[in-house]
């Protein structure tokens, strides 16, 4: 019995395949799956969940027509209808949902806690006896707080605000243009998708992480963690005793960044009367999805 679990985020895309015993056998991968912004006729979704199933398929060295008892998908900002193409998955059964679940099945493998996703955007996540809280997760306009793109946003944001600002230089670099006007211009013509500019929040985690006081660039990276961790306590619902927390997403794989995360959910925390336990999360959201598809 084979079972396969997608991740489908705002920049990228990943899926797994599995056994019965829980396995993974190969991976694979493709672009952005989310629908933010996407009209009718849109095929976003449906190529990025069968191309990076297909990856997978081949990296596993099975046939392309191989069928799955069972298949989940997690996709960013997913609530419970299709602006688009819908995926044709080669499964007994299917269950399409939004990405918070499956993080926090790879994160705490079904255990009760809080799951933040900190990536292109942020959520966050919580169970609590068979009960289940979703906070954050409004999308670049109106939420994705401490996310990848939120950070660059705000450096982009501040910089246009001041222009004596040293990481100006930083910026126009990375983006390959002149003032910080173009880079403005450039993204709502779409020539900057949104995952391009989430794109330069590492260097914006750099600066930081290397003691950098420039406003612009270093201070949205040293924010970003305390409102992850409001995002963490808003989620939690039990706080009589240490909730576990765990992070997923590519801006907690950044080791700085993970440690100014458990530090800042630790304060937050016990400055409401509360505690929090934040432990490494065990399997990433992809495995997450094959998890509950073994579930199915």
């Amino acid at each position: 019995m084979l079972v396969a679990g997608i991740d489908g985020g705002q920049s990228s895309t990943t899926a797994v395949v599995a056994d019965e015993h829980g396995t993974i056998l190969g991976y694979g991968y493709a672009g952005a799956a989310d629908e933010l912004g996407e009209r009718p006729g849109s095929t976003r979704l449906r190529d990025a969940l069968e191309g990076a199933l297909a990856d997978a398929v081949r990296a596993c060295g099975l046939a392309p027509q191989t069928r799955f008892a069972a298949i989940v998908a997690g996709v960013s900002g997913y609530e419970g209808r299709i602006v688009g193409e819908a995926p044709r998955m080669p499964a007994d059964r299917f269950a399409l949902m939004h990405d918070a679940p499956i993080a926090h099945a790879g994160a705490l493998g079904g255990e009760d806690g809080v799951t933040v996703i900190a990536g292109t955007g942020s959520v966050a996540y919580a169970t609590a006896r068979g009960r289940a809280r979703r906070t954050g997760g409004y999308g670049y306009l109106f939420g994705d707080e401490g996310s990848a793109f939120w950070i660059a946003r705000r450096a982009v944001s501040g910089a246009a605000r001041h222009d004596d600002c040293r990481g100006i230089a930083t910026l126009l670099s990375f983006f390959d243009r002149h003032t910080v006007r173009e880079i403005v211009d450039a993204f709502y013509a779409g020539a900057i998708p949104r995952a391009d500019l989430a794109a330069f929040a590492p260097y914006a985690l750099a600066a930081a992480r290397d003691g950098d006081r420039c406003d612009c660039i270093a201070q949205p990276a040293r924010d970003a963690a305390g409102e992850l961790a409001r995002l963490a306590f808003d989620a939690a619902l039990e706080r009589t005793g240490p909730v576990q927390a765990a992070f997923a997403g590519g801006l907690a794989r950044d080791p700085w960044f993970a440690a100014q995360l458990e530090g800042a959910c630790a304060a937050y925390f016990e400055a409401r009367g509360a505690a929090v336990r934040v432990v490494a999360a065990r399997a990433e959201p992809a495995a997450g999805a094959a998890i509950l598809a073994g579930r199915l």
